[in-house]
């Protein structure tokens, strides 16, 4: 009986795998009963070969990107050409077909036809079945980092087939999608807090405020933000004043963009002033302000279960436990609950003032409230970084006992420029009862030429940049929040002798690295960015 039963147990296993097989090998044929095609990298031979397979008849033709369209024929073909006195008309219009029909033109890294590093596809309708090929076919291509896409057609729906692909492909990250409108404009759902690109344009594509309204959004709310974007262009759209006001509110709490292009649209005076504002302190509002005191105290919380050393130290003072004291964070605050220590607490009182004196001469300057604090951290922390006994101390946790200015917050830490903090916990201003933050001084090239901005935006943009460049003094060593570096107003609607955009110049013009590699060529003629 026992050799029977387990008989039946073996063949009831095996009755199971050749089951689970037999799911495995359906899965791995298509709807045409073959075997699923594994991809080679090689895009022209796996697009033909998966187009074949999902019925289509018309397949466009890979082509290797020319460089230049000037040079359509290697020298010697161009001189038999020339010798047979081939009609130039005939060429034109030769060519002229060649260009608007279907294909997917593609760069190569190097001279191996699995190196596709760009693809370009331009002025042909992409169906879902086309869609179903390329999401097989592009993730596996390895190198690849860019897709172009110009009137193609996509619809609200096919444009999330597109999406579901874009995680498929970790070395994608630029994404261009122009000259392409959506009726219910879902292009927020590229640049989401999930989203993998770092670079996105949206040209020619009808955005409107309503759809700028959900970009905005999908830059930065309260609760979220993009950390990934780096590049987007919104030009050559329909996106007002009220759609400026929407993309500067995903501006205040978004701190991975660098570069924002609003060329050529309908910006006024008022889009204006809701972009300058965020680029210099901006007071928070009230359900900012809660949100940044839950961040604190869960901060807070978070530090004294990591460091059960200092949370011991700061029983044993007189006052309650709190380490907002030795943050970076809410200076202001931390002065006023300093007043009310114990003696044990007084020696390193007494150094943070002489580090004070030292960093910032007293705190003094005639810059924002909050820069000279900040270039008093910034000191702080480098000097204690580069002492021995506290990296011991941070590093293995010993001599607990030696000194009290060992035990130092890892807040003080040299931050890593990678590294990007909720923008609620950076350091705050308090002034007329208001909470203000230093503003967005992450982003360094914004594009605003051709829109409708007269002096009146002109002049909210110079206090932004006057308001920078005085904090950048105090800051000077923190490489990751420089400011605008180029700032393009050209264009707009004020006079060429505008007093205000000749400061703006003399503000910006040092500050651009365009401008400063033009400098070096003496014979040509310096122009204002535009």
């Amino acid at each position: 009986m026992g050799k029977k039963g387990d008989r039946g147990a073996k063949e009831k296993v095996a009755g199971v795998s050749l089951e689970e097989e037999g799911k495995n090998a359906a899965k791995r044929t298509d709807q045409h009963g073959e075997e699923e095609y594994q991809c080679t990298g090689i895009l022209e031979q796996d697009f033909n070969e998966l187009c074949s397979r999902a019925g289509l008849t018309k397949i466009p033709k890979v082509t290797v990107r020319l460089q230049s369209t000037l040079n359509l024929f290697p020298p010697e073909e161009s001189d038999m050409l020339a010798e047979k006195e081939v009609p130039a008309s005939l060429t034109q219009i030769q060519s002229k077909y060649a260009y608007f029909r279907p294909c997917i033109q593609t760069e190569l890294e190097h001279d191996d036809p699995k190196s596709v590093r760009e693809i370009f596809l331009q002025g042909w309708k992409i169906e879902e079945k086309m869609l179903g090929v390329f999401s097989k076919c592009l993730p596996a291509l390895a190198n690849l980092q860019a897709v172009h896409l110009w009137k193609v057609g996509l619809t609200d729906l096919s444009l999330l087939s597109l999406i579901a692909i874009l995680p498929n492909c970790p070395t994608l990250k630029t994404l261009t999608l122009e000259g392409n409108p959506l009726a219910e404009g879902s292009f927020h759902r590229l640049i989401g807090e999930d989203s993998t690109l770092a670079h996105v344009s949206l040209r020619n594509n009808n955005i409107g405020d309503a759809d700028a309204k959900l970009i905005g959004q999908a830059l930065s709310t309260l609760k979220s933000s993009n950390k990934i974007l780096v590049s987007l262009t919104l030009s050559f759209n329909h996106i007002s004043d009220l759609g400026a006001g929407y993309i500067a509110e995903g501006l205040r709490l978004n701190r991975s963009l660098l570069c924002l292009s609003l060329a050529h649209n309908q910006i006024g005076d008022q889009g204006a002033l809701k972009l300058a504002e965020v680029l210099g302190p901006f007071a928070l509002t009230h359900t900012e302000v809660v949100e940044r005191r839950r961040l604190l105290l869960e901060k807070e919380s978070q530090e004294r279960s990591r460091s059960p050393l200092r949370h011991a130290d700061a029983k044993s003072s007189e006052r309650p436990s709190s380490l907002v004291s030795n943050t970076t964070i809410d200076k202001l605050q931390a002065a006023k609950q300093s007043k009310s220590g114990s003696k044990k607490k007084e020696p390193s009182k007494k150094e943070e003032k002489g580090q004070a004196g030292a960093a910032g001469g007293g705190g003094g300057g005639g810059g924002p409230g909050f820069a000279p604090a900040k270039k008093e951290d910034a000191k702080q922390a480098k000097k204690m970084v580069s002492t021995p006994e506290q990296k011991v101390v941070r590093g293995k946790g010993a001599k607990s006992g030696a000194k009290e200015k060992r035990s130092l917050p890892p807040e003080l830490e040299v931050m890593e420029p990678t590294e990007i903090v909720n923008p609620l916990l950076e350091q705050a201003e308090h002034r007329d009862g208001k909470v203000f933050l230093p503003g967005n001084r992450v982003l360094i090239n914004l594009n605003l030429t051709w829109n409708q901005i007269t002096e009146q935006g002109l002049k909210a943009f110079l206090a932004a940049m006057e308001s920078q460049q005085q904090a950048s003094k105090a800051t000077a060593g923190v490489k990751w929040q420089m400011g605008l570096l180029r700032l393009s107003l050209g264009k707009n609607r004020f006079p060429a002798e505008s007093k205000t955009f000749a400061r703006l110049q003399e503000l910006m013009l040092p500050r651009d690295p365009t401008y400063r590699q033009l400098s070096k060529a003496p014979d040509e003629e310096l122009a204002a960015p535009s």
